[in-house]
């Protein structure tokens, strides 16, 4: 089914600073309230942005423009992606911003949810290529839940694996968040090249 084409960009949403986040976030202060502020907020922006690429990819095809079209768009978005995952891949720190987050609130939790899945460069390029992906496959918008729900439960996954074991987690998510700056970058080109193939393939078949 074409839900699950797109199953696969889960990866790239939370690869990078946008796993990091709830990482770091589960390790803070007020961790619980934290980590669920950044879920909703995660929530939030994916669904906006995943939702207004499929109303203009849905507009787009309704004025007239064919579906080849807005794939070849999808294959423009998902190279930007793919150059912008590259170009970055070599940052050995993570932003100062995050070594605050021990003292973070629920209030910044939240924002940085919203910006991080919103509004991040290879966020928004995957999000709208998500969404105009089941536009121009005339699948309907509820085809975007399972990537959104998919998405939520991957950011969730810290904050779950500290409620459910305490001490062990508080002792493993380091090891996972340094694990995940260093490599993460390679995971997101091999999805998105994984995508893109996808796409030439509907395109040529």
């Amino acid at each position: 089914m074409v839900f699950l084409d797109v199953l696969p960009l889960v990866v790239v949403m939370v690869a990078g600073p946008q796993i990091l986040t709830p990482i770091f976030l589960a390790l803070s202060n007020d961790w619980r309230r934290n980590s669920l502020g950044y879920i909703a907020g995660a929530a939030i922006s994916i669904t906006l942005v995943v939702t207004t690429a499929y109303i203009f990819g849905i507009g787009a095809i309704g004025q007239g423009a064919s579906n080849t079209m807005l794939s070849v768009v999808i294959l423009i978005v998902l190279i930007f992606a793919m150059i912008h995952t590259y170009r970055t891949r070599n940052k050995a720190e993570p932003p100062q911003w995050m070594g605050k987050l021990d003292a973070a609130t629920p209030k910044t939790s939240f924002r940085l949810g919203f910006l991080l899945l919103g509004f991040f460069p290879t966020d928004i390029l995957t999000s709208i290529a998500v969404g105009s992906y089941l536009a121009a496959n005339g699948a309907p918008w509820t085809y975007s839940l399972p990537f959104i729900s998919l998405t939520i439960f991957v950011l969730s996954i810290p904050f779950l694996f500290l409620l459910l074991f305490s001490k062990r987690a508080e002792r493993a998510l380091p090891i996972v968040r340094d694990w995940m700056h260093t490599h993460s970058w390679i995971v997101n080109e091999v999805v998105i090249l994984f995508f893109i193939f996808l796409i030439m393939g509907n395109l040529l078949g």
